[in-house]
């Protein structure tokens, strides 16, 4: 329980933070600082191929790094909750599941984006930039959580 509740939350967080990065390099063109505008630009703000060709060199390093802090975190996280090896996988996978789908949860709560399962995204930058239609990542992370919740039924650590 733990660790779905952390891994809603940072997904919440990486939600906002994506947000205020394209905000802050003015990839939202006309953002007026208003919730209401920022949802209005939801469908061209994500426009992916666009998104990496006008992000300066310098701020695509520190997305990489964010990635990288970002799976330290989910690992940290599991590291701390689970007891053994196993348990310790299985929390990582979970929360990195969770923590996945509600990256997108969140996005389509604040902005409305992604408009369906079929908007392509930018899945991660590391080691190369991964891309898909959002139906992809929520499957996997679907058949993740399926996954854990069938291996570790007998130890109750979810």
């Amino acid at each position: 329980m733990v660790g779905a509740i952390f891994g809603i939350a940072f997904g919440f967080v990486e939600a906002t933070v994506v947000l205020y990065l394209r905000a802050a390099v003015g990839l939202l063109p006309g953002y007026g600082g208003a919730l209401a505008d920022l949802a209005r630009l939801s469908s061209a703000m994500f426009q992916q191929s666009q998104i990496l060709s006008q992000l300066p060199q310098s701020l695509f390093t520190i997305e990489i790094f964010r990635e990288v802090a970002t799976i330290l975190i989910l690992l940290s996280v599991a590291f701390l909750v689970g007891k053994t090896k196993r348990e310790r996988y299985a929390m990582f996978f979970w929360i990195f599941a969770v923590w996945d789908i509600f990256y997108y949860v969140g996005l389509w709560l604040m902005v409305r984006w992604p408009s369906s399962l079929t908007t392509p995204d930018i899945l991660f930058l590391i080691p190369v930039p991964w891309y898909s239609q959002v139906w992809f990542p929520i499957l996997v992370s679907s058949l993740m959580i399926l996954s854990v919740v069938f291996c570790m039924s007998k130890s109750k650590k979810l």
